[in-house]
């Protein structure tokens, strides 16, 4: 069987495997381990907190081409599609190690502003940059691990698996700016200068929800995720590590403006299933999710509803109702998107 029969979640559901069932429960480490493979980040209980650690990379080819992103913009997301992995479980980003893999032919000064947008970023959010690798590679390969923590050893964590029926489905911000943003950076696209300079922004340089993951976990929001791979990808890995469905009404949806103004018709497709936006997609009771809307000045949007389905579906209505289907539902590996 090719990786391509098994696809992403087969393949991650095949190392977990392998790994859980060398687990050694005489170490450790292994008794320290909250959680491990197949959540937005790993977990394990530390001293005075619980210890949380992620790893992302961003490969040429694959995420990023030249032509649509500068070195400066290359950085900064490097570093915040992990911070949004750790802001995803309500954490705290403090340290980050990369990994660089780099042609030979590549400008000294191209690096030093990969690493201006990547400290920029790192500033903001109060991480230390401590480590790391450079390796010569035929195309250019930036691997990011952030470690974090919660604020205490009893904060609990927001996961993937504790989605209930009945539960609220909500989402911060506004979707479908980072896949407009691409589509007009590689189809060259002409908007007027306000949509163009947000669309850029929303694809190159997302905002880590850091502060609003730890208002979700203040509040009780207990299940979420980043969305990366696109709304609704990123639902069904709720979904199916919760052993739920959902519903989702599409007309709630948070079309980002300067999507809906000028994708027309495609706007809802690329809110659903274009990725990157990096927001955080979660699930608790209407009352938490009134406390949240109180707390912060963050857009919230109740989008649906966890309902007790055995198929694990996610399933779109319009306001009427009526079943939605789409022609493309998110990113993932190993398969044609």
């Amino acid at each position: 069987m090719k990786v391509s029969e098994l696809g992403e979640a087969g393949l991650i559901n095949l190392i977990a495997g392998i790994v859980n069932s060398t687990r050694d429960k005489e170490a450790s480490s292994w008794q320290q381990l909250f959680l491990g493979i197949g959540d937005d980040a790993a977990a394990w209980y530390g001293d005075s907190s619980i210890q949380l650690a992620t790893v992302d990379a961003l490969r040429q080819g694959v995420h990023f081409t030249l032509e649509t992103t500068g070195w400066p913009d290359l950085g900064w997301k490097a570093l915040a599609v992990n911070l949004s992995d750790i802001a995803a479980m309500g954490g705290l980003p403090r340290y980050a190690l990369v990994s660089l893999a780099l042609p030979e032919q590549t400008e000294v000064e191209s690096i030093a502003d990969l690493y201006k947008g990547m400290t920029e970023l790192a500033r903001r959010f109060g991480v230390a940059i401590i480590g790391g690798d450079v390796d010569c590679a035929p195309l250019i390969d930036i691997s990011v691990t952030v470690i974090g923590n919660t604020r205490g050893r009893d904060q609990p964590l927001m996961t993937r698996s504790s989605a209930k029926d009945g539960d609220k489905v909500a989402v911060t911000g506004y979707l479908g700016g980072a896949a407009g943003g691409l589509e007009m950076l590689t189809k060259h696209l002409k908007f007027d200068s306000k949509a163009t300079d947000s669309l850029r922004q929303s694809f190159l340089r997302p905002c880590p929800r850091v502060a609003e993951g730890q208002i979700l976990v203040d509040k009780g929001v207990r299940t979420a995720i980043d969305i990366s791979d696109g709304l609704i990808a990123d639902l069904n890995h709720i979904c199916h590590k919760s052993c739920v469905g959902a519903r989702i009404e599409v007309d709630r949806m948070p079309v980002a403006p300067a999507v809906k103004s000028n994708f027309g018709a495609r706007a809802l497709e690329l809110a659903l299933s274009g990725g990157e936006d990096y927001e955080l997609l979660f699930t608790a009771s209407g009352e938490i999710i009134e406390q949240v809307k109180a707390s912060t000045s963050c857009p919230i949007t109740v989008i649906g509803e966890i309902t007790a389905d055995g198929d694990n579906e996610v399933n779109l209505v319009d306001g009427h109702g009526r079943p939605v289907r789409l022609t493309r539902t998110g990113w993932e590996h190993f398969k044609t998107n």
